[in-house]
């Protein structure tokens, strides 16, 4: 059963008015894991706001359950629960989403590839192995945020593959590559010209 202080709090959350649920969402995920069976049942609405509200406070609250949603919502019909499901995952990264994340890199949406990208920057290494694939075999704007987020991550098992598209990528990715060398400390001398 829901308690009156949630109720009340997720009457604000579908308010209509942004700041009244910025305040909710940000009381409501206070509340811990309780709040999540109120959430996840309010991500079943038919209101497309009021799932994203829900959505965006599920995203606050550190569980696997919400990890979990917000991992599936990843590939949800409305673009801006994609957004917002992304979002939550870099707050809350999820190394079972690597993988659906990595594949957002190709959206056509580039905020959503972005958002992604930075999902994965804050997965940390563990994304490595599938930003390198994607670095290697994906379109160029893929590429591009492959080499970005190799180049935030700064794990040096990526050196080689982005000296690989340092040599061979667009001006993008040579500057994420430079940038990713710069960050993990190496020097272009470290390489030897053909």
């Amino acid at each position: 059963m829901t308690s009156p202080n949630l109720t009340s709090l997720l009457n604000n959350l579908t308010s209509g008015d942004d700041q009244v649920a910025e305040n909710a969402a940000n009381a409501i995920a206070a509340l811990g894991e309780s709040a999540l069976p109120a959430l996840f049942e309010l991500l079943d609405s038919d209101d497309p706001e009021a799932r994203w509200w829900a959505l965006r406070t599920v995203s606050g609250i550190p569980h696997l359950s919400a990890q979990q949603h917000l991992h599936s919502f990843l590939s949800d019909s409305d673009l801006e629960m994609q957004k917002c499901a992304a979002m939550g995952l870099r707050i809350q990264p999820y190394s079972e989403a690597i993988r659906d994340l990595v594949n957002l890199l190709e959206d056509e949406d580039r905020i959503l590839a972005r958002i992604a990208g930075d999902s994965l920057i804050a997965t940390g290494s563990q994304a490595v192995p599938d930003l390198i694939n994607s670095l290697g075999k994906g379109t160029t704007a893929a590429q591009i945020e492959a080499a970005r987020s190799l180049a935030l991550i700064g794990d040096p098992k990526a050196i080689p593959a982005l000296f690989d598209a340092w040599q061979n990528g667009s001006s993008l990715i040579q500057y994420w590559a430079e940038e990713g060398f710069e960050r993990m400390g190496v020097g272009m001398q470290f390489f030897s010209p053909d």
